[in-house]
């Protein structure tokens, strides 16, 4: 039965240290990557004019500026997370960037037109592109705090 118990609590263990690599690392990629789309496409523009929060940037900056200051960012933020077994406090401040981005994207939810496709009683439809594509960030957002949380605990450890 003792053995039965640790078996278990072995392969936990193992399956959480799995799923952290997995959601770090997945970060990294995802971040990495649309901040290098941002190089080839600008995809973001829709997004940003619409945004308050955002859309000032047009003020001063280019269409290109902007999103290469976003694809940049993004990069950084992944480079300092995948940074994590070198170092917890730039993974931190990369987990801290990617919050701020996410919450970035989370904004444009509900300032993009077009978001919402249709309505199913009292509970809004996201459509296709823009919705479902900002919807992930949730996901994403969620992951950087965790990120962020393990990184400051492993600076004080």
């Amino acid at each position: 039965m003792a053995i039965t118990t640790i078996t278990r609590h072995d392969n936990a263990t193992r399956l959480t240290g799995t799923g952290q690599m997995i959601c770090r690392y997945g970060l990294v990629v995802v971040l990495a990557w649309i901040g290098v789309g941002k190089y080839v496409k600008m995809e973001s523009r829709v997004l940003i004019e619409h945004s308050p929060l955002m859309s000032w940037l047009y003020d001063f900056l280019s269409v290109t500026a902007v999103a290469y200051a976003l694809g940049t960012a993004e990069i950084v933020a992944a480079i300092l997370i995948a940074l994590r077994p070198l170092s917890s406090r730039a993974s931190a401040v990369g987990s801290a960037m990617a919050i701020v981005l996410f919450l970035g994207t989370l904004s444009f939810l509900f300032t993009t037109p077009g978001v919402i496709s249709a309505h199913f009683g009292p509970i809004p439809v996201l459509s296709g592109m823009p919705g479902q594509f900002l919807l992930k960030d949730l996901v994403l957002i969620g992951v950087a705090v965790w990120s962020l949380g393990e990184s400051l605990s492993a600076t004080r450890g």
